[in-house]
């Protein structure tokens, strides 16, 4: 039986997403970090935390705030991944990135991470771009060392207690920032 992921061939597209775009892209966020669903790629989060990854109000809130961009990657008109990029000055931050569990480890992250830099060093002139991500998650922090970023050891607590953020299953989550600086 061949697992592997599909590779299609179809343009990837981006695109703002709008207040319509807003329930289809809750269901991408949570399908790629939490619950079953996600297993079936490698980003899941599912065995460090339970419960939902964002709702409808905290995508809508990214959709509707100025200086941020919600990102729809579609390819042959189906939703296949999305990221929030945020201009905060001479850098940028990225969050909410996800693939379909089914597509990931076809490319697409690649993909679609560079034409998240090149927007935010073209359209806001951003020279660094910054993201947080689970500290405990060491294979995701290697693929992101991968594309150029860098740990910077800075740390901030976990929500705890803030279940719109999911429902940890260890006491050890903090966020660490990376950052990576994009050429012009």
């Amino acid at each position: 039986m061949d697992t592997a992921p599909p590779r299609d061939t179809g343009k990837l597209t981006f695109r703002d997403a709008t207040e319509a775009d807003v329930p289809a892209l809750v269901e991408l966020i949570e399908s790629a970090y939490r619950g079953d669903s996600s297993r079936a790629g490698w980003t899941t989060e599912a065995d460090i935390l339970q419960g939902q990854r964002t709702d409808p109000q905290g995508v809508r809130e990214v959709v509707e705030s100025p200086g941020s961009r919600l990102l729809v990657v579609e390819r042959d008109g189906a939703l296949v991944a999305c990221c929030q990029l945020e201009h905060r000055g001479e850098a940028a931050y990225f969050g909410m990135f996800a693939v379909r569990p089914l597509l990931q480890g076809a490319g697409l992250g690649k993909a679609i991470i560079a034409e998240a830099e090149r927007s935010v060093r073209e359209g806001w002139g951003a020279r660094e771009m910054h993201m947080t991500v689970i500290s405990a998650r060491a294979e995701l922090i290697a693929w992101y060392e991968r594309r150029g970023y860098r740990r910077t050891g800075r740390l901030s607590p976990f929500p705890y207690g803030d279940e719109r953020f999911g429902i940890p299953q260890r006491d050890d989550l903090a966020f660490e920032l990376l950052v990576k600086e994009l050429e012009g």
